[in-house]
C-alpha cells in the first residue's frame, strides 16, 4: 500500500519516552503472565480455573490479535519498515507485539491447563467432590480444539481480506475489535462463578491479577496515543477487562484471605480429608479407655 511520506518520516524519529513505555508494556506482559504459569506448574493442577475462561480470552486475544494486525494505522507501520532502520521499524511494531506476546502468553496457559487438569486414573485418588461437580478432561480438551482451530480459521480470513478485499480490511478489523471487547467483557464472568462456587482461587494466581489490573489502564493509555480514536475498538477492550479483572482480584483475596476456606486454596482432598495419623489416632480414641472402663479387666 502506498505509505506517505510523514507517516514514515514519524516512525524514523519514534517518540523515546513512548518507545520506553511501550517495551515496558511489552515486558509487563510477559511478567503479569509469568506467576500464573508457575503456579499451575508448581502445584501440577489447574484445579479451580474455569475452562470457558481460558476458552473466551484465548479467542478474544486472537481476534484482538487480528484488529491490530489489520488497522489501516499497522499496515502503514509494516509497509514503512522497508524505508526506515530497524529500530524505528521495531518501535512501530510494538503495539502489534504486545497484542502478540498477550496472545502467546494465554496459549501457553492454554496448555499447561489442559496438561495439568484434573482428572481420575486407575492410579490416582478419588476426585474431590467440588472437582467432580466441576468440568471434565473431554471439555478441557474441546477448549483446546476450539481455540487451535479458531486461531487457524482467524489467520486465512485476515489474510484473504487482505489480499482480495484490501478495502475492506478497516471493516473486519472493527468487527475483530467489537467481538474481542464482547468477549473480553463476558471473559471473567465463568472465572467469577467458578471462584464463587469453590469459594477459594485453587490454582488462579492473585499476583497476576495484582498486575495485570493496572497494568491494563496503562496499556490502553499506551495504545490509545498510538491509534487514536480510531483505534478505540482495540484499546477499549483493555479498559473493559481491566474492570472485571479488577473484581475476580477482589473476591480472590477474600477468599484465600478472609474467607471462611482461607488457606484451602488448592487441593480439596489434603485441605479437608483427615491424614492417615489422625485417622489412627481417632481409632485409638475410640478404643478407649472411657469412664465406664472397669479398673480391672479380665486379661483372659
Amino acid at each position: 500500500m502506498d505509505v506517505p511520506n510523514a507517516q514514515c518520516d514519524y516512525m524514523a524519529s519514534p517518540n523515546i519516552l513512548n518507545f520506553i513505555l511501550s517495551i515496558l508494556i511489552m515486558l509487563g506482559i510477559l511478567v503479569s503472565y509469568f506467576p500464573q504459569l508457575v503456579r499451575i506448574a508448581m502445584l501440577r493442577s489447574s484445579f479451580g480455573i474455569s475452562p470457558y475462561f481460558v476458552l473466551l480470552g484465548t479467542t478474544s486475544g486472537t481476534f484482538a490479535l487480528a484488529n491490530m494486525v489489520s488497522q489501516r494505522q499497522s499496515l502503514q507501520d509494516v509497509a514503512c519498515c522497508k524505508d526506515v532502520s530497524g529500530l524505528a521499524c521495531f518501535a512501530g511494531l510494538l503495539g502489534i507485539l504486545q497484542v502478540a506476546t498477550q496472545l502467546l502468553s494465554f496459549f501457553a496457559i492454554l496448555t499447561l491447563f489442559v496438561a495439568f487438569f484434573p482428572r481420575e486414573s486407575s492410579t490416582s485418588p478419588p476426585l474431590s467432590p467440588n472437582e467432580a461437580k466441576g468440568p471434565t478432561y473431554r471439555t478441557a480438551l474441546v477448549v483446546a480444539g476450539i481455540c487451535i482451530v479458531h486461531a487457524v480459521i482467524m489467520l486465512i480470513v485476515t489474510l484473504a481480506v487482505g489480499f482480495k478485499q484490501p478495502s475492506s480490511l478497516q471493516s473486519w478489523s472493527n468487527f475483530c475489535g467489537v467481538t474481542a471487547a464482547i468477549l473480553a467483557s463476558i471473559q471473567y464472568f465463568p472465572q467469577i462463578y467458578t471462584t464463587l462456587r469453590l469459594q477459594c482461587v485453587g490454582s488462579f494466581s492473585i499476583p497476576m491479577m495484582c498486575i495485570q489490573t493496572p497494568g491494563a489502564f496503562v496499556w490502553a493509555g499506551s495504545l490509545a496515543a498510538r491509534l487514536g480514536s480510531k483505534g478505540w475498538s482495540t484499546w477499549g477492550i483493555l479498559i473493559v477487562t481491566a474492570c472485571l479483572q479488577g473484581v475476580l482480584l477482589v473476591l480472590a483475596v477474600f477468599f484465600e484471605y478472609l474467607g471462611p476456606n482461607k488457606g484451602h486454596s488448592h487441593d480439596y482432598n489434603k485441605d479437608t480429608a483427615p491424614s492417615q495419623s489422625d485417622e489412627s489416632n481417632d481409632a485409638q480414641d475410640d478404643d478407649g479407655p472411657y469412664e465406664e472402663t472397669p479398673l480391672l479387666q479380665d486379661s483372659r
